[in-house]
């Protein structure tokens, strides 16, 4: 059934051709914006200082998600073609990486903590992957490998793309990040420490997304090495999330050490 109803993939309007992938991806952006507006008043920021970071992160995120999907999915390019990203072809994990240039790059021109600024990005980040997940389907990619049991050919268990049926990893990953987005949320409420939200993310997504990995049927590979580039980035940002949160511990734990000795 949800085959039938998602068998399209766009519509047109007004003569112009408006690919679901290509909506989903803008609702996705302007969902995360309206989100990080919540979430930076919760931090002292302004709906103009999300404004001005979104000018920053989205040109470099999708720069970012075009430039990986083109350096290891083993195809050439033209210039033309690399910005021909209306044809699909974008890695989120690249995205990921842009975006986080971005907000480095804003924190330094706007003097903003780059920490606090991806602890108010994160919950948006992961809210734009579960929504963009969803564009993958329409787009016919981030599909799992083929399922050949006809008793496993269902949704949520598997799609019917590319000419048969695939498990619906894409789908698996849109549901953890929802998962995430909760987690997230809540997590924002309850710690104030500047790049605990971040740490917690990393782990959380890196987790979900090396796991998920294992399942894809279209995925990218570190060039010749017969390495899913996505698993490897995946372990080192869980690695870099846990190294992260034991910092942060040490140092409130040193901090609230060093109040204690002040008081006596």
């Amino acid at each position: 059934m949800m085959n039938l109803l998602f068998a399209s993939k766009g519509f047109d309007i007004f003569g112009l051709h408006i690919t679901f992938y290509g909506l989903l991806i803008a609702v996705g952006f302007i969902l995360a914006i309206l989100l990080a507006f919540y979430h930076a008043k919760k931090r002292g920021l302004t709906s103009e200082d999300i404004i001005t970071l979104a000018i920053y992160v989205i040109p470099l995120s999708i720069l970012g998600a075009r430039t990986y999907y083109c350096i290891f999915s083993g195809e050439t390019f033209s210039f033309a073609e690399f910005f021909a990203i209306w044809n699909g072809g974008m890695a989120i994990l690249g995205g990921v990486i842009g975006g986080v240039i971005a907000v480095l790059i804003y924190s330094i021109v706007h003097q903003k903590n780059f920490l606090m600024i991806c602890d108010i990005a994160a919950p948006s980040l992961i809210l734009g992957q579960c929504i963009g997940r969803v564009g993958c389907y329409f787009a016919g990619c981030c599909y799992g490998h083929e399922v050949t049991n006809e008793s496993l050919q269902f949704f949520p268990i598997s799609i019917f793309t590319n000419g048969g049926w695939h498990l619906a990893t894409n789908f698996y990953e849109c549901f953890w990040c929802l998962i995430g987005l909760v987690l997230l949320v809540l997590l924002f409420r309850k710690f104030q420490q500047k790049g605990v939200i971040t740490c917690c993310y990393l782990i959380f997504y890196g987790i979900g997304r090396g796991i998920i990995e294992t399942f894809r049927g279209d995925s990218l590979y570190f060039f010749s090495t017969g390495l899913k580039v996505s698993q490897i980035l995946a372990i080192i940002i869980v690695i870099v999330g846990i190294i992260g949160l034991i910092l942060i511990h040490n140092k409130y734990k040193k901090q609230n050490k060093n109040e204690k000795v002040d008081h006596k």
